[in-house]
C-alpha cells in the first residue's frame, strides 16, 4: 500500500483518487477551494439552481465503467440518467428551426432532409460515416492509453479528406484541412457547415485551425448520445465524490499546495500553504501542468522532445459567459433540453473569440448562444417556475476585461434577447438573472486530438519526475467529464501497473 497526495478534487483528479484507494492505496486529496467537482458547479438560489459548467454528459460509459470498478453499486444506482430527446434543436441564422434526434443517426439524417431540402441529411450523415473512422483510428491512443512516447505519429490526421478532382479528372490525393475546410467542401448548406462548427467551438476551438479529426466531437454526441443527471451534472461530481469518500479517500478543502517535495530525485509528498507536509510515494497533479514547474521549484517535469503545456498569449483557452435566468411560469410541454441559437455573422464571432493574433477582441453583437432549459425537478422551486442557462464561448479574460460589469451585463441583456428564439417571452417571464463572466477556474478546455502535427494534443500523465503524474483536462486526454474520468484511469493504471502500462485490453 502506497501514500498517495493528490492535487485538486476536479473530476479527473477524484476518478483517479477513487480507482488508486480501491486498488489498496491510501489516498489523501488537497483542493484550495471549499468544495469538490471543479468546473462542474452548480449557482443556487431562492430554490432555483443551475448547471455553470458542462450541461450533459457524453459517453456515461466512462462513468460506468468507473463506479463499476470502484463498488458494488452502479452508476444508475448512484445518479438518476436519463436520455436527452430531442438531443438539440437548433435555431438557424435564416430562422430555420430543426431537432435532432438523440442516438439516432437516421433519425438525424430524416430530420436534416426534411427541414433543410433533400440531400442534406445524406451530406451530413457521409460526413459522420467518415468521422467514425477517424474515431476508430484514434479511440484507443486518445481515449484509453497513456500519450505514446511516439506520440508525433498522433500529428497525422485520420480524417480520411475526400479525394479532389484535379485536371482531366484525375484524383489528387487526399489532403489535411482544418474544420472549417472540411465543413465548406463536403457541407455546402451554410446551416450545416454552422451545425458542424458550432460543436467545435462549444469545446473552445477555432474551426479555422482545428483539424479536420474535430469531426469526432458531433460523432460521439449523435454515436453515444446526450445525457443528464437528475440534479444537474453537479450530482455526478457529488456521486462521484460519495464514491470516494466511501473508499476511504480523505479530503482537505482550503488546503493550497504551495510546492511537490521531491527526494532521491522522486515526488516525495507536497508542501501546503500553511507549513504543512504530507509525505507521499507518489503525486497526482491535478491543475494545469503549466504551473507544475511553479510546485517544483522552477524544475520543468516535461522534456523538449514531449508534448508540452502552451503557455503562449495566443494559446489562453477562450471563456464561456453564462447567464443565469429564474423564470416565472411553468416550461411547456415539448420544450428541447438543450437549443443552440445560431449566430447570424460566423467570421465576426470566431474573430471576437479567437481574434488575429495578439489583437484585442470585441466581443460579437450576436453570438452562438447555447440554451438550457432541463425538465427538472430539481432546478425550480416549483412546477409553476423554470431555470435557465444561456452560455456563450467568448474570448477569455485579458484580451477582453470581463472585470467590467457594466459590459458584462450589457452581453448578457444580448444573450437574453438572442435566447427568446429558444424560450418565446423570456425577458417578460425574467425574475432575476446571475451574469457570470468567464474565469479561469471555469475554463473547460476540449478534449484531445489529432492531427496538425501534435497542436491539440495534451501534456501526457507521466511526467520526466519518477512518482509524478497529471491528471484532468488540462492533460491528456483532454478536457469534459469523460475525458477527465478516462485521464483519471489512465493515471491510476500506471501507479497500479507501472509506467510501462499501455492502457486497458
Amino acid at each position: 500500500m502506497a501514500r498517495i497526495a493528490v492535487i485538486g478534487a476536479g473530476m479527473g483528479a477524484m476518478a483517479a483518487a477513487a480507482r488508486l484507494a480501491v486498488a489498496g492505496h491510501q489516498v489523501a486529496v488537497f483542493e484550495r477551494a471549499a468544495t469538490h467537482g471543479g468546473a462542474v458547479r452548480r449557482f443556487e438560489r431562492d430554490g432555483f439552481a443551475f448547471d455553470t459548467g458542462p450541461g450533459l454528459l457524453h459517453l456515461p460509459a466512462v462513468y460506468r465503467d468507473l463506479f463499476l470498478k470502484t463498488g458494488r453499486e452502479p452508476l444508475e444506482s448512484c445518479v438518476e440518467l436519463s436520455q436527452v430527446d430531442p438531443a438539440s434543436r437548433h435555431v438557424f441564422a435564416d430562422g430555420t428551426a430543426v431537432s435532432l434526434p438523440n442516438a439516432s443517426r437516421a433519425g438525424v439524417l430524416a430530420a436534416l432532409d426534411e427541414t433543410l431540402g433533400a440531400g442534406s441529411g445524406e451530406r451530413w450523415s457521409a460526413l459522420v460515416g467518415r468521422a467514425r473512422e477517424a474515431w476508430d483510428a484514434t479511440r484507443r491512443p486518445l481515449l484509453e492509453e497513456p500519450l505514446w512516447r511516439e506520440w508525433r505519429m498522433l500529428g497525422r490526421d485520420p480524417y480520411p479528406a475526400v479525394r479532389r478532382r484535379g485536371l482531366f479528372g484525375r484524383g489528387k490525393g487526399p489532403t489535411t484541412a482544418t474544420l472549417a475546410e472540411v465543413a465548406r467542401r463536403e457541407l455546402a448548406d451554410p446551416r450545416l457547415v454552422a451545425l458542424l462548427e458550432s460543436h467545435a467551438l462549444a469545446y473552445g476551438f477555432d474551426p479555422r485551425s482545428a483539424p479536420a479529426s474535430a469531426v469526432v466531437l458531433p460523432y460521439m454526441e449523435q454515436t453515444f448520445g446526450s445525457w443528464y443527471p437528475r440534479g444537474g451534472m453537479r450530482a455526478l461530481a457529488d456521486a462521484l465524490y460519495e464514491r470516494c469518500l466511501a473508499r476511504k479517500v480523505e479530503f482537505t478543502f482550503g488546503a493550497e499546495v504551495t510546492g511537490i517535495v521531491e527526494k532521491d530525485g522522486r515526488a516525495a509528498g507536497v508542501e501546503l500553504a500553511d507549513g504543512r507536509v504530507a509525505d507521499a510515494e507518489f503525486v497526482v497533479a491535478g491543475i494545469d501542468p503549466a504551473g507544475l514547474p511553479a510546485l517544483l521549484g522552477g524544475r520543468d517535469p516535461y522534456g523538449e522532445d514531449e508534448v508540452r503545456p502552451r503557455t503562449g498569449p495566443g494559446d489562453r483557452a477562450p471563456g464561456r459567459l453564462t447567464v443565469c435566468v429564474a423564470l416565472r411560469g411553468a416550461r411547456e410541454a415539448g420544450a428541447a433540453h438543450r437549443t443552440v441559437v445560431h449566430a447570424p455573422d460566423r467570421a465576426a464571432e470566431l474573430a471576437g473569440v479567437f481574434g488575429d493574433g495578439l489583437d484585442l477582441r470585441t466581443p460579437c453583437e450576436r453570438p452562438t448562444v447555447t440554451v438550457l432549459r432541463p425538465d427538472d425537478p430539481a432546478s425550480r422551486p416549483d412546477d409553476g417556475h423554470e431555470a435557465v442557462t444561456l452560455t456563450a464561448t467568448v474570448a477569455p479574460h485579458g484580451p477582453v476585461d470581463w472585470r467590467d460589469r457594466e459590459a458584462a451585463a450589457a452581453d448578457a441583456d444580448r444573450l437574453t434577447e438572442i435566447a427568446e428564439a429558444a424560450v418565446p417571452g423570456l425577458r417578460e417571464r425574467m425574475l432575476w438573472r446571475e451574469v457570470l463572466p468567464p474565469t479561469d477556474d471555469m475554463l473547460v478546455p476540449g478534449p484531445a486530438l489529432a492531427g496538425q502535427e501534435g497542436r491539440f494534443l495534451r501534456p501526457g500523465n507521466r511526467t520526466r519526475i519518477p512518482g509524478l503524474y497529471a491528471v484532468g483536462g488540462w492533460s491528456h486526454p483532454g478536457g469534459g467529464p469523460a475525458h477527465a474520468g478516462m485521464s483519471g484511469a489512465i493515471v491510476a493504471g500506471l501507479i497500479v501497473n507501472g509506467d510501462d502500462w499501455h492502457g486497458s485490453t
